[in-house]
């Protein structure tokens, strides 16, 4: 069990954090391990015939499989809301020497394969090569579908952060995993190792990371940020194909009305909306203002910006039209502000 015991300042400073590194170091293990992740298979028959002709023995290396420990380095905890994959490339690229030879010693007890040997011997030449190998891996598999990958954890944040904000902790973590309890003013986080981390006013990171399915990744080994990686809700639906019939969508709202609302798959502002659609902001302004006057989108501000989302309602149409069915009036009747 590791036990992360929470003071008075703890919860004021739990925050999210959305990390492309753990992302990637998850998918390694999807398409090591296909049968574990039955949820990703989708993913897989898709990304398997573009590892061929990748090197990535390095990457292999440093995601062990089934390992009692897991070496940080490779995915450390984000320190930004939004990392970005340069950046955290360039974390891994500046790991200390030291740093790197003790997690791949803790991970490999019984001792270290060759190519981590490699990079526990001359780091200086093996973590370049180990970041290429990871940049490599991401174009391959990844950022094809990065964006959908995104929306999903970004709609997590969105939704976690304003639970823990309005119904506090003992809600918010509930439902985070089936390993994951709120005790005591502790989140305590069933594992095979006994630990207990006295957050000391540092708060916990949250990531939500749809590869860390059907897992739970505890992190609290210094000099790490405290952190939990695990699945966003509706995982089950990233991969699946669309279906339905978008004309019909589109004969309803008008097909550029059709395409603002699809595109609300995470909260954004006006302009970045109009960038997306190649559209004009002014154009893109008018619809969500039709859209948020019918109650499918609703608005917030955050500093000098407005960010658009989808209300229930329009997330309840948008599906319905998707699988081809009409939506009860029963799902339409709640809008609730984003």
């Amino acid at each position: 069990m590791i036990r992360y015991r929470f003071g008075h300042e703890d919860l004021l400073r739990t925050r999210f954090a959305i990390s492309p590194l753990m992302e990637l170091s998850g998918s390694v293990e999807a398409l090591r391990q296909p049968e574990r992740f039955a949820i990703h298979a989708p993913w897989v028959t898709w990304a398997a015939p573009r590892i061929p002709g990748l090197e990535w023995d390095l990457l292999d290396a440093v995601i062990p499989r089934k390992a009692r420990f897991y070496p940080d380095f490779v995915s450390p905890p984000p320190r930004e809301p939004q990392a970005q994959l340069e950046g955290e490339l360039r974390r891994v690229m500046e790991t200390p020497a030291a740093q790197v030879a003790d997690e791949l010693r803790r991970a490999y007890p019984g001792g270290l394969p060759p190519a981590a040997e490699a990079l526990v011997d001359d780091p200086e030449r093996e973590l370049p090569r180990l970041v290429r190998q990871m940049r490599a891996w991401w174009d391959a598999v990844l950022a094809p579908r990065w964006d959908a990958i995104l929306a999903m954890v970004e709609a997590e944040v969105a939704w976690r952060g304003r639970r823990l904000a309005a119904v506090g902790p003992a809600a918010a973590f509930a439902d985070l995993h089936d390993t994951v309890v709120w005790r005591n003013g502790a989140v305590e986080v069933r594992s095979r190792t006994d630990n207990e981390v006295d957050l000391g006013g540092r708060g916990l990171l949250l990531v939500p990371a749809a590869f860390a399915w059907p897992d739970v990744w505890p992190m609290n080994d210094p000099p790490w940020q405290p952190a939990i990686v695990y699945a966003p809700r509706g995982l089950a639906e990233l991969w699946a194909p669309p279906s339905g019939d978008a004309a019909a969508l589109d004969a309803l709202l008008g097909a550029r009305r059709a395409s603002v609302l699809a595109a609300l798959d995470r909260p954004v502002s006006t302009q970045e909306l109009s960038r997306r659609l190649s559209a004009s902001p002014a154009g893109v302004s008018a619809h969500l203002g039709v859209l948020r006057r019918a109650g499918l989108v609703a608005g917030r501000r955050e500093g000098r910006h407005v960010l658009y989302g989808r209300t229930r309602a329009g997330d309840t149409l948008l599906g319905a039209a998707r699988r081809g069915q009409s939506p009860s009036a029963g799902a339409l009747g709640t809008v609730p502000s984003v």
